[in-house]
């Protein structure tokens, strides 16, 4: 076990920017600790209306997040990093935090959305969930 006891990494995705420095704010961490990232890539949830095969919307959205975690995987794959990912429905924050716990995560590394001048100084809203529900070492990259 290393020094720092950081094995596991989560890192939430989404295809923006910031989520990308956060994976590779994530992979130089790994690096550091000899750790394996795991990344997860949350849908919003979709109203389930009996019991139907999934559609257009949640067909593409399911291609996009694929897609993207693909690249994350050829990142981390490139600094050496095992990259494990895990596409899920839900509430984001919510969703995040769960996910962690319930696989024991040694810390969440998550990219900040700031927008505009002003909201430029606030986390995101995901980020903030995540860094007062957590209970673990939360790294917010912005």
């Amino acid at each position: 076990m290393s020094r720092s006891g950081i094995k596991r990494i989560l890192v939430p995705l989404d295809g923006s920017k910031n989520s990308i420095r956060g994976l590779d704010n994530a992979i130089y961490l790994a690096r550091q600790c000899q750790a394996t990232i795991t990344g997860i890539y949350i849908l919003p949830r979709v109203p389930v209306r009996a019991y139907r095969a999934i559609q257009y919307p949640e067909k593409e959205l399911l291609k996009d997040a694929d897609r993207n975690m693909e690249y994350a995987k050829k990142h981390c794959a490139q600094n050496g990093i095992v990259f494990e990912k895990k596409i899920s429905f839900g509430d984001p924050g919510y969703t995040i935090v769960k996910y962690a716990k319930d696989r024991k995560f040694d810390i969440i590394v998550i990219g900040a959305r700031g927008r505009g001048s002003i909201k430029e100084v606030f986390f995101g809203s995901v980020s903030n969930y995540v860094v007062h529900k957590a209970g673990m070492p939360v790294l917010i990259v912005k």
